[in-house]
């Protein structure tokens, strides 16, 4: 709780015929993390280099290149491809021996004849649209060439000009611009040019074909509809090869990545001639196990040592070790950043106040059954993204019912009454409804969530600063300025508190919340606590960065008073369901009132247009409004504090497989 999962570094040095045993084992167990070898030529590491692959790591890198190029094709992937039955490994490395050649042969069989075709239909659709504008002139097609006293030009014009030289002359107007075809003599081409490019000419290449424009068209034409019928064909083949090789193209992409990895895995180790040294990280409970496995698998013949000099903590990699109720506000965390080894991991607070403010500001019953059905609905999809699909489902049922139980709370059902009054609070606007909705008394609770999340982010800050930090008079500072900004928001506090009755001040709002306040001489002794506080609080935070004093506003109020979204944006949301709801009954009223009447049949379908347009819309403005005010108030208000992140994620040495098992 609040701290990733212990992590133990090995090192583990073994003979060179003992790497694939090694390897296979750590691949198998899928904990331990790998730290690169870097060959930076320090003293002390004379022959020692970066590994070199296994002796089959090309040849499975190129039956993967192959497997992919395949997928392409087809569109595929192993994330694509869902409910495959589990085989063995060995079936499958089977079928890329034998089987992955045929598939290969077939499928270029099948795109060199696409492209084939495909190529085709861009130039017959080509020569098609340059030989159109011809069908218009009354000339063969082999007349547009093969002159030594004649130049000819053909294009597009906005209207038919004059020429003050002998010439012929055709030409075809169109609804935008005509076709023009001139045949003037060659001692006349440099003024032609002249009057046609003034005139906007656009040229056009001359046809290189014989005979009439018609049956050239008609020869393009026919091999047009045949290069389509090519394509159509190549792309119910494909299509017919995805359906039966999908599945097994998966899984052999899957077993090849494995193998791949597994062969390119000495290209992270560091090696001699004859021996292999790697280092890594295991989560502490499972090292005895790892360290008995590999001393098996490598016949005691190998040397695994627990490594606890010299660790530099930003190198750990981070796995999350939460509860499975907070599991879910990982995936939000890791939107801003893993924690580093040695820092509060924020996941628990996340995870669960996420939900809950989320619950607050939306608060309404019939939204939260439309976004518990959304969640069943996108279920089966979302669960397809594996590890992460099931945390993002946990949010998603979590704000559902978190929403349904605080409208139960405030009786709201799509911003209507139920028929109970308010367990809590009122937010009902006085549109249409009895009750007065207590805003005072939501602001002043949303404020003071506010205060405590600030003091208790300043409070996590201390706890960091003293574990993560060197020890010195940096760490000690940093930790008192911390401290210095929670005395400063407290004394800040207790000093209104001991000054003025707030109860009084907002007396006509009906507040049911009641604010401390401190009369007589207890309130005075309680002033001069405050005042002490905040002068010892300015000292420490001016020792450690007289600079962070600018932000003294920022810190002390508009932080604290940020809080008060949570009432404001739920009450936003509730006045426009509302109205929503005030123009739908006024349109009911108004058509049952005047009978059954054109007009009363429009203003009911209206009102349903209304209430569902304007519900679905309040609907997803809750889910915006809700999770990125939720969010912003973590990431912004909270974080800030204490939270530094960029941990390394822990990625253990194997695969997760879903389609093969070894």
């Amino acid at each position: 709780m609040f701290q990733p999962k212990p992590m133990t570094r090995l090192v583990i040095a073994a003979g060179k015929d003992q790497m694939a045993s090694v390897v296979s084992e750590l691949y198998r167990h899928r904990v331990f993390h790998i730290t690169d070898f870097v060959d930076q030529g320090k003293e002390g590491y004379e022959g020692v280099k970066i590994g070199t692959p296994m002796e089959n790591a090309g040849e499975l890198s190129t039956d993967l290149i192959k497997v992919r190029s395949i997928e392409n094709v087809f569109q595929t992937s192993p994330k694509t491809q869902h409910d495959v039955p589990v085989q063995s490994a060995n079936t499958i490395r089977a079928a890329i021996k034998k089987e992955l050649p045929k598939i290969s042969e077939e499928v270029n069989a099948l795109t060199a004849k696409r492209s084939n075709a495909e190529a085709k239909i861009r130039e017959c659709e080509q020569r098609i649209a340059e030989l159109t504008p011809f069908a218009l002139i009354p000339a063969e097609l082999e007349l547009y060439r093969g002159y030594e006293t004649l130049s000819v030009f053909a294009g597009y014009l906005e209207h038919d000009i004059e020429f003050d030289f002998p010439c012929e002359k055709y030409f075809a107007p169109g609804k935008e611009t005509g076709f023009l075809v001139l045949f003037a003599g060659k001692e006349n081409a440099a003024t032609a040019e002249k009057v046609l490019s003034d005139a906007g000419f656009t040229a056009v290449a001359l046809p290189n074909e014989t005979g009439t424009v018609q049956a050239a068209l008609d020869k393009y034409n026919a091999e047009l509809t045949a290069a389509k019928a090519d394509a159509e064909e190549a792309n119910t083949k494909v299509l017919e090869a995805k359906a039966k090789y999908a599945d097994l193209l998966a899984a052999c992409d899957e077993v090849l990545s494995c193998d791949v990895e597994r062969a390119e895995a000495p290209l992270r180790f560091a090696t001699t001639e004859e021996t292999f040294v790697l280092e890594g990280w295991v989560p502490f409970d499972d090292v005895e196990k790892i360290k008995a496995a590999l001393n098996q698998a490598a016949g005691g013949k190998i040397f695994v040592e627990v490594d606890e000099e010299n660790i530099n903590y930003e190198d750990v990699p981070v796995e999350y070790n939460n509860p499975g109720i907070t599991k879910p506000g990982e995936v939000l965390l890791d939107l801003y950043a893993r924690p580093k080894y040695r820092e509060l991991d924020p996941t628990i607070i996340l995870g669960i106040m996420f939900q809950i403010l989320f619950g607050i500001i939306v608060g309404d019953v019939g939204y939260g059954l439309i976004y518990l059905i959304i969640t069943l609905i996108l279920r089966k999809f979302i669960l397809r993204l594996g590890d992460m699909g099931k945390k993002i489902m946990g949010v998603m049922y979590g704000v559902s019912i978190s929403t349904i139980v605080f409208g139960l709370i405030y009786s709201e059902f799509f911003t209507l009454s139920l028929w109970w009054h308010p367990l809590l609070f009122v937010r009902h606007l006085p549109i249409g409804e009895v009750h007065a909705p207590n805003i005072m008394d939501l602001l002043v609770l949303s404020v003071a969530l506010g205060i405590l999340y600030i003091s208790v982010g300043r409070i996590f800050g201390m706890i960091n600063h003293a574990r993560m930090d060197h020890k010195g008079p940096h760490r000690t500072k940093a930790i008192l300025s911390n401290l210095g900004w929670n005395f400063m928001l407290w004394g800040m506090l207790l000093a209104i508190f001991s000054l003025i009755d707030l109860n009084v001040v907002l007396a006509k709002a009906n507040m049911l919340v009641w604010i401390p306040y401190i009369p007589g001489t207890a309130g005075t002794v309680t002033l001069i606590i405050a005042i002490v506080m905040f002068v010892a609080g300015l000292v420490f935070v001016v020792r450690e960065n007289p600079l962070d004093l600018m932000e003294l506003p920022s810190n002390l109020l508009s932080h604290m008073l940020s809080f008060s979204r949570i009432a404001a944006i739920g009450l936003s949301s509730v006045a426009i369901g509302m109205v929503v709801n005030y123009f739908a009954r006024m349109f009911f009223g108004i058509a049952f009132d005047g009978g059954f009447t054109v007009l009363s049949i429009v203003l009911i379908i209206a009102a349903i247009l209304l209430i569902i347009v304007g519900h679905a819309v309040n609907a997803v403005l809750g889910v915006l409004d809700g999770a990125i005010n939720s969010i912003r108030l973590h990431f912004v208000e909270f974080f800030m504090k204490f939270y530094q992140g960029g941990g390394i994620i822990y990625k253990p040495f194997g695969h997760n497989r879903k389609f093969t098992e070894e």
